[in-house]
């Protein structure tokens, strides 16, 4: 079928009149791809946008695809004739599909196809030498005839559409920019499940949001490292409650808590009379979370021997009871966490290479809290709220001298010695203050004598207590001597005698 100059001309002005009459950008390249396949002996085509931020290239418009076959068409840069496109810049001519080794027909709407031959064109839609993306057709036509009219004409309308297609593409990009924004918004909104765990403005608190959000979708095995107390179980938490599998079973393991004779048991469950005391028939814990996830924390503590029966249930996705013989098919996710270094215990033959690659296919690692100090006053105010509440008290801050000792202690037990050391405070308090001698003695040890004046001396020690109840109300009142003296019920001479006295400098409080 021979385009003239007339059929070039009217097919350019009905395509002219589209951009007039439809306001609509996804009508309007859809209504283009149907007046092209009204000229040319089109089968197919498609308009494909190319998103840079994370190199793929999407149908974002198509004429004779499914929806099955528009889903599976997606493209990496310089991936198949599409990406080579978009990596070029340059037209492609693909005189027969089957005979093109680098033709991927990733959509599999080729197969379809009777015995005749289709030749498959594909051009880049530009701005300013920008490659937005890509509009090609498949053609029913002899592959030794010539493709140049096809060419021409289709890299016409791909100027044509291109501030059409930009359009299109700035709106994807806005939507999954929404899309991230809602993400982000869940796991919030879901941490509320996971006390603590997700707290922090620090940078290291951000990448590991991140790295949630990216894995909770899918279902890899995730590994989670870190010390003890850093809240890696409120990791594996904010995982699946942002997953597709929420709805279903969390269900909890401590490896380092279950006895070595039972764990076999716990895990996979055990028949009736399989061994002494099995009364009755037990469903394991992988039987408990199938459909959901399974959480394996001190994952280092397991025996080589079930190292090598998890490794099966892993790799055939099936399990079976102690004392059983039939074979339970599972759907289960496996996040795992250890504080334990793992690659130590495998050069000491004491961890499974092979399990130790199967459970890493995703690692996080829980920072210790004095890696991350900016987040400290963050969650203390978090837990001084939360004890608060829990315990009926109306304590609303903490004083100047405990935050700096909550800031110098190198928190060995990390988050959860944070929030015990809270707790405790909060109990303690006499008032609506923590003050520095309601956190624990290893705090206070920790601190210098002259930094801290605990040397032990009765006025020293008073003295310390009246400076810093000073300084809590010289900030409360922006360094205003007069109204602090009314607060404390004194007078400004009193209390300017007592600042002279303690060395408090009241301007740095303005």
């Amino acid at each position: 079928m021979k385009i003239t100059n007339s059929k070039h001309t009217e097919l350019i002005g009905e395509i002219g009149k589209l951009f007039f009459s439809i306001k609509d950008m996804n009508i309007l390249l859809k209504t283009v791809l149907e007046l092209l396949a009204k000229y040319f002996p089109v089968e197919r085509g498609m308009i494909n946008i190319y998103i840079e931020e994370s190199d793929e290239i999407h149908i974002d418009v198509s004429y004779g695809y499914s929806k099955d076959q528009i889903v599976k068409g997606i493209y990496k840069s310089g991936e198949g004739i599409i990406g080579s496109v978009i990596s070029s810049g340059e037209p492609v001519i693909v005189p027969s599909i089957f005979e093109e080794p680098k033709f991927l027909n990733r959509t599999g709407a080729r197969m379809l196809d009777p015995g005749h031959n289709i030749a498959f064109i594909c051009v880049p839609v530009k701005i300013s030498g920008e490659t937005l993306g890509t509009i090609s057709i498949d053609l029913v036509k002899d592959k030794n005839d010539s493709f140049k009219e096809e060419v021409e004409m289709l890299s016409m309308v791909s100027v044509m559409v291109a501030h059409a297609v930009n359009n299109r593409r700035e709106m994807l990009q806005t939507e999954n920019h929404l899309r991230e924004e809602n993400k982000l918004l869940k796991i919030k909104l879901n941490a509320g499940k996971s006390p603590g765990s997700m707290i922090g403005n620090s940078h290291i608190i951000r990448a590991i949001n991140e790295k949630v959000i990216l894995v909770a979708e899918t279902d890899s095995t995730v590994l989670i490292t870190g010390e003890s107390g850093t809240g890696k179980e409120l990791i594996a938490e904010a995982i699946h409650y942002n997953s597709k599998r929420k709805d279903k079973s969390f269900i909890r393991v401590n490896i380092a808590a279950l006895s070595q004779s039972l764990i076999e048991s716990e895990l996979f469950g055990h028949e009736k009379g399989s061994f002494t005391g099995a009364v009755s028939q037990k469903k394991g814990k992988f039987e408990l979370a199938n459909e959901g996830t399974i959480f394996l924390d001190e994952i280092g503590d397991l025996n080589p021997q079930l190292q090598v029966h998890l490794l099966r249930v892993i790799q055939e996705k099936t399990i079976e009871r102690v004392g059983g013989n039939k074979t339970i098919p599972l759907n289960v996710r496996i996040l795992a966490a250890t504080h334990q270094n793992l690659e130590e215990k495998i050069r000491n033959n004491e961890f499974r290479a092979d399990l130790y690659y199967r459970l890493n296919v995703f690692p996080i690692y829980a920072p210790p809290l004095r890696e991350r100090k900016t987040d400290i006053m963050l969650l203390s105010d978090y837990f001084l709220e939360k004890y608060s509440q829990k315990i009926g008290k109306d304590v609303k801050r903490i004083s100047s001298e405990a935050i700096d000792m909550l800031m110098s202690y190198h928190w060995p037990g990390n988050v959860r010695e944070l929030e015990n050391s809270i707790e405790r405070a909060v109990i303690l308090a006499d008032g609506d203050v923590i003050r520095s001698y309601h956190l624990p003695p290893s705090l206070q040890i920790a601190e210098e004598p002259e930094k801290n004046g605990m040397s032990g001396n009765l006025e020293e020690m008073t003295d310390m207590f009246v400076k810093e109840i000073i300084i809590d109300h010289l900030k409360l009142t922006k360094g205003n001597i007069s109204k602090a003296a009314n607060l404390l019920g004194t007078t400004k001479r009193i209390l300017n005698y007592k600042i002279k006295k303690l060395g408090i400098d009241f301007k740095k409080y303005y």
